[in-house]
């Protein structure tokens, strides 16, 4: 179980953030600049109890017209070897000290949990409860495997492409987790193996519900 540390952060995370959304492809320039606010989102354990595992929406732009990004990160207490092109940034932890925190879709430990979320072995949990499930998020996957690695992730206009390779499964099985970089509210009708659903608050207070991430089969990304 993740211990969640209610303590500052130097920068925190949201400036962080405005810093590195704007160098993203998949990032949705709004009037004035980027100017994220936190919108809503859950966390995931990391079975090690290393990696902070978090999935944050954030709202950016005008209230009229703000964009609803997603933005999986991690938080590690060291760098993570080959993934320097997936840093955020780092921040000073009031409790824990230095802490990396990484484009989670590029880490191996979110994607593994992520899948297994997907999979019904992992449980999302409250954003900022200690050991408080989110009933709020949904999970399916119809798919035999419990458990995947990651291969490779690729940014897209409005999605990150994660490849995936179920344990056991036979070559040219890998399955694609697209994670949603722009949310939308309203129900998905398109062809999905699995799909993980979420809410966010928008800017005027009401709550908006819809996919965070989908699971294409081999073949169907496109």
């Amino acid at each position: 179980m993740a211990v969640i540390h209610h303590t500052t952060m130097q920068p925190t995370k949201l400036e962080l953030l405005t810093e590195w959304l704007p160098t993203r492809a998949w990032y949705t320039a709004t009037e004035g600049g980027p100017r994220p606010a936190k919108a809503g989102g859950f966390r995931l354990d990391d079975p090690a109890g290393e990696v902070g595992i978090e999935f944050m929406a954030v709202t950016d732009g005008p209230e009229d017209d703000a964009v609803v990004h997603l933005i999986p990160m991690t938080y590690r207490g060291a760098p993570l070897q080959g993934a320097e092109h997936a840093l955020i940034g780092t921040s000073e932890h009031g409790v824990l000290g230095t802490r990396w925190i990484y484009d989670g879709t590029h880490d191996p430990v979110l994607v593994a949990q992520l899948y297994a979320l997907l999979a019904g072995r992992a449980q999302a949990q409250h954003q900022s409860v200690d050991d408080t499930p989110d009933p709020t998020v949904a999970a399916t996957l119809a798919a035999d495997a419990d458990a995947a690695e990651l291969v490779r992730a690729t940014d897209g206009p409005d999605r990150t492409d994660i490849l995936v390779r179920p344990l056991g499964a036979p070559a040219g099985a890998e399955l694609t987790l697209r994670v949603r970089r722009v949310l939308r509210p309203g129900p998905d009708t398109a062809p999905a193996a699995g799909r993980v659903t979420a809410e966010w608050r928008l800017p005027d207070g009401t709550t908006a519900r819809g996919a965070y991430a989908d699971v294409l089969a081999a073949g169907a990304v496109g």
